[in-house]
């Protein structure tokens, strides 16, 4: 049981640490220390609702269900593609300009909102924890797979809560102008690759669907 919990906690660490959106957004949060712990429990909490419906049966319905994972790829482009512009053009304006911007920034409901989004519009998030996660998870029997399960979710927990502290930690360095200036271009180069991967992905599928006619 425990090298269950061992499989699911490191398999799911390699799954979360790649750079993507939610950690470059817990980052940036962390840095600014805008409710950096509440971004951190939201991207915990949604990646504990994914990784438990991907191994208890969410596999099988994404596989029922690849139109639907193409609908959230095109919604993940266009979200990332306005993400990244509204980084790069912070990152471009005048100190005035950068203030107001991070003001903006400061709402709740508005953190809480591009949360969400960085998250629910991922393709990534449901391929690493239906596909992934879900396939291995799945094939456990009845007794293994809540220890696979809290494995994973503990790995999640720990990443996200940790990179969301460390980023508070250095919020002296890191809140300055010049380094939120490199931070946000960071941000909108990120968030544009990841878009243009997801492009990429999208029109690999178109092709190969009509192929396949």
């Amino acid at each position: 049981m425990f090298s269950t919990f061992i499989q699911g906690f490191f398999l799911s660490a390699a799954m979360i640490l790649p750079l993507g959106p939610q950690n470059v957004f817990v980052m940036q949060q962390g840095s600014r220390k805008q409710f950096h712990l509440m971004s951190a429990t939201l991207c915990s909490t949604s990646d504990a609702f994914l990784i438990t419906a991907g191994i208890f049966g969410g596999s099988a319905l994404l596989g029922q269900s690849i139109f639907l994972l193409q609908a959230v790829t095109w919604g993940g482009v266009a979200f990332l593609l306005w993400y990244g512009w509204g980084a790069l053009r912070t990152a471009l304006a005048t100190k005035v300009e950068l203030s107001r911007a991070e003001k903006i920034i400061q709402s709740r409901w508005r953190v809480i909102a591009t949360l969400f989004a960085v998250t629910w519009l991922n393709p990534h998030v449901y391929l690493d924890t239906f596909v992934v996660l879900g396939s291995i998870g799945g094939q456990l029997s009845a007794e293994l797979r809540p220890w696979f399960t809290t494995g994973a979710v503990l790995a999640s927990i720990s990443w996200f809560f940790a990179l969301s502290l460390l980023s508070a930690w250095f919020a002296p360095v890191l809140n300055q102008p010049r380094a939120q200036r490199i931070i946000n271009i960071f941000v909108g180069c990120v968030m544009w690759y990841i878009a243009w991967r997801l492009i990429q992905q999208g029109y690999q599928f178109f092709i190969d669907y009509n192929t396949s006619l």
